[in-house]
C-alpha cells in the first residue's frame, strides 16, 4: 500500500535543471491569471509543509522537529482542503495562463487528484508495504549538518510513540475492514522493527550522533548526544516493541491472505486508480499486459543474440544457471561490489558533457543499504545525497548487473536528477518537491539504456545485464497486470520473472513481493522510458543531423517530474521549436 504522508513529503528523486524548457521560453509577461494560480499554489505550498512536518532551508526541505499528523480526522481535512484548491485551479480558464503556468497548474492538478483518490480509498491504514514502512522513516539516512538538524532529529525522537500510536490505530481500522497489504509479503518484515526495539548504545537511531560535524563544538556534541540516547532508551525503543508485539501478534496473523489488489474493498476501482497514480496513463490492466508481452518478445530476441556473442553453447536456462553460480561474477567482499558501482560512476562521469550541456554542482556519494534493511530491501536506490547499494547475500549480486543499476540509481540517473531539482532555481517550489513515477522511473530506466550510446557496457555480459534489467522492467508490465487483474499466484510471479531474467533467486523473490504489496507502482518504468525513447526517436528522425541528444536530455530533465503526457506535449513543442530554426 502506498505511504501516503511520505510519499506528499518526501522528494527523494525529484527531477528538474536550471534550463529553460520550450514552456519556460514562451511564458508572457505575468498576466492576472498567472497571479491567480501562483497565490493558489504558494499557499498550498506553505499549507503542505506545515501538515506534514517540513521546514524549508534555501532550496531544500528537512523533516522539522515532529511528525505529521496521520488520524482519519486530519486525512478528512486534508481532502477537504485539496478539494478546494483543485476547484479554484478549475475556475481558472487554461487558455488564460502563459504556457509555464498552464504547466504549472497541470502538475499541481494530477498531483492532489492522486492524494484525493489515496484519502477516499483510506490508504493511510494500510502504512506499509513490503519494501516500505512507517517506522522506517524515523532513522535519517541523509547527514545531519546543523544544531538545528540534531535537535529536529530528536524533536522527531520524542514525537515517535505518538506517530507510531496513531499509525497502529490506522492499521486496526484496515485490518477490521480487509485492507492489508498480503500476509506473505509481510513475512521477515518484524526484523526491521526489531532492530530498533533494544535500547543502548547499539540502537541504531543512535548512529547519526557518532561521527558529527567539526563545525559543531565538543560540547554541544556531548549534550546532543547524551540527550538523544535518553530519549531513545526511554521513549522510542519502548515504542518500536510495542509495534513489534503488535506487528508479529495482531497485524501479521490478521493481514489478508489474498494476493491480489481486487481482492480489495472496491478493488478493480483502487488498482485503475493506482494505475493512473503512478503511470499517469488511463491505460486498461489488459492494455498493460498486452504491451508488456510483446516487449518481453522482443528483449528475449536481444538476449539469446548476446549469449551468442560469448560463446555460449547452451540453453537459454542453462546460460541463466551459468551467471547464477558462476563465482567470476560475484564480489567477494561488500567493498569490491561498492567499488565497482564506483567505477561505473566515475567512468559516467567523463561522458556527462555528451549527454547534458549544464552540470548541477551538488555531489552525491554511495554507501551500503543499511544493515537493519539490507535483507528485505531492494538492490540498490538513488536520492540526493546518496546512493545506496546493497551489500548483503554478495551471491545475490551480480557485478554484470551493476553498470545498469548504477546508471540508473546513480548518475545518470535518479541521484543526478535530484542533484538537477535542487539547483532549478526557476521552479515553483511544489514543481522541486512533486514526483511522478512514469517521469522519474522512466528517466532512470532510459539511463541504463542511453548507456549502450556512450560505451558504457564493456562485455557481452554487461550488456546482458543491461538487458535483464530491462526485461525485468517489462516482465514487471506481465506480473503486475497478472497478479492484480488476472488472478497469477505469487509462484507463478516468481517463476515468470526467474525464467526470462538472470536475477538472483533473492532478488526475484524480494520484487515479486514488492509488486504484490504495491500494486501499480512496477508499472511505471517500461511506460516511462518507452514514452522518452519514442519521443527521441521521433526527434532524431524530424531533426536528422541537427538533432543534439544533450539538447534533449537538457530539455526532458528542464521541465520538472511532471505527467507523461504533459511531457510528451513538451518534447513535442520542443521538437517543432528545433525544426523552425534556421539551420547553421
Amino acid at each position: 500500500m502506498k505511504l501516503l504522508g511520505t510519499a506528499l513529503t518526501l522528494a527523494l528523486i525529484a527531477t528538474a535543471s536550471p534550463l529553460v524548457g520550450p514552456a519556460a521560453a514562451a511564458a508572457v509577461a505575468s498576466s492576472p491569471a498567472d497571479r491567480q494560480l501562483k497565490a493558489i499554489y504558494d499557499a498550498e505550498w506553505i499549507w503542505r509543509q506545515k501538515e506534514f512536518a517540513e521546514v524549508s532551508e534555501g532550496l531544500r526541505s528537512k523533516a522539522d522537529d515532529h511528525f505529521p499528523a496521520v488520524t482519519p480526522a486530519d486525512w478528512a481535512r486534508r481532502r477537504a482542503y485539496w478539494v478546494g484548491v483543485l476547484a479554484k485551479i478549475a475556475a481558472i480558464p487554461a487558455a488564460s495562463l502563459s504556457l509555464e503556468e498552464q504547466l504549472n497548474a497541470a502538475v499541481l492538478t494530477e498531483s492532489l487528484r492522486a492524494n484525493v483518490a489515496n484519502i477516499d480509498y483510506r490508504t493511510y491504514e494500510a502504512p506499509l508495504n513490503s519494501d516500505s514502512y512507517f517506522w522506517g522513516e524515523v532513522k535519517p539516512y541523509s547527514a545531519l549538518e546543523t544544531v538545528a538538524d540534531y535537535r529536529r532529529y530528536i524533536g522527531r525522537l520524542k514525537d515517535t510513540p505518538r506517530w507510531f500510536d496513531e499509525n497502529i490505530a490506522n492499521m486496526r481500522a484496515g485490518l477490521a475492514r480487509g485492507f492489508t497489504p498480503p500476509r506473505v509479503t509481510l513475512t521477515g518484515r518484524d526484523a526491521t522493527i526489531a532492530a530498533f526495539a533494544t535500547g543502548g548504545p547499539a540502537n541504531p537511531l543512535n548512529e547519526p550522533f557518532k561521527a558529527m560535524p567539526a563545525s559543531i563544538p565538543a560540547a554541544d556534541q556531548a549534550a546532543l548526544r547524551a540527550e538523544a540516547a535518553g530519549v531513545i532508551d526511554a521513549q522510542v525503543a519502548p515504542a518500536y516493541r510495542k509495534l513489534l508485539g503488535f506487528f508479529r501478534d495482531t497485524y501479521l496473523p490478521g493481514a489478508r491472505s489474498t494476493l491480489a489488489a481486487s481482492a480489495l474493498p472496491d478493488g478493480k476501482a483502487f488498482y485503475r486508480s493506482q494505475i493512473r497514480e503512478y503511470t499517469t496513463l488511463d491505460l486498461t490492466p489488459e492494455a498493460i499486459h498486452a504491451i508488456g508481452l510483446k516487449e518481453v518478445a522482443r528483449i528475449d530476441a536481444d538476449m539469446k543474440a548476446t549469449i551468442a556473442q560469448t560463446g555460449f553453447k547452451g540453453s537459454f536456462a542453462e546460460f541463466l544457471a551459468f551467471l547464477r553460480n558462476d563465482p567470476q561474477f560475484y564480489a567477494r567482499t561488500p567493498d569490491e561490489l561498492l567499488g565497482f558501482s564506483a567505477l561505473v560512476a566515475k567512468r559516467m562521469d567523463g561522458r556527462l558533457k555528451d549527454v547534458f550541456t549544464v552540470l548541477p554542482r551538488y555531489r552525491f556519494t554511495i554507501q551500503p543499504v543499511p544493515d537493519a534493511i539490507a535483507p528485505v530491501y531492494t538492490s540498490g536506490r538513488g536520492g540526493l545525497s546518496a546512493c545506496l547499494m546493497n551489500t548483503y547475500d554478495l551471491k545475490s549480486r551480480p557485478l554484470y548487473n551493476l553498470v545498469s543499476l548504477t546508471l540508473h540509481e546513480c548518475v545518470p540517473g535518479h541521484s543526478h536528477q535530484a542533484a538537477m531539482a535542487l539547483e532549478a532555481p526557476d521552479r515553483p517550489a511544489f514543481r522541486r518537491e512533486t514526483y511522478f513515477s512514469g517521469y522519474g522511473e522512466g528517466w532512470g530506466l532510459y539511463s541504463e539504456w542511453l548507456g549502450t550510446k556512450l560505451g558504457m557496457y564493456r562485455t557481452p555480459y554487461e550488456e546482458f545485464g543491461r538487458e535483464t534489467f530491462e526485461m525485468w522492467r517489462a516482465c514487471r508490465l506481465v506480473i503486475d497486470t497478472g497478479l492484480h487483474e488476472d488472478g497469477w499466484t505469487r509462484q507463478q510471479a516468481i517463476d515468470y520473472l526467474a525464467s526470462h531474467t538472470a536475477l538472483a533467486k533473492l532478488d526475484i523473490e524480494i520484487e515479486v513481493d514488492r509488486y504484490i504489496s504495491w500494486p501499480g507502482q512496477a508499472l511505471a518504468y517500461k511506460l516511462g522510458e518507452m514514452k522518452m525513447r519514442e519521443l527521441r526517436g521521433k526527434a532524431e528522425a524530424e531533426l536528422g543531423p541537427r538533432f543534439d541528444q544533450r539538447r534533449f536530455h537538457d530539455t526532458l530533465l528542464n521541465m520538472g517530474s511532471v505527467p507523461l503526457p504533459e511531457m510528451e506535449r513538451e518534447m513535442l513543442a520542443w521538437i517543432a521549436s528545433e525544426k523552425a530554426k534556421p539551420a547553421s
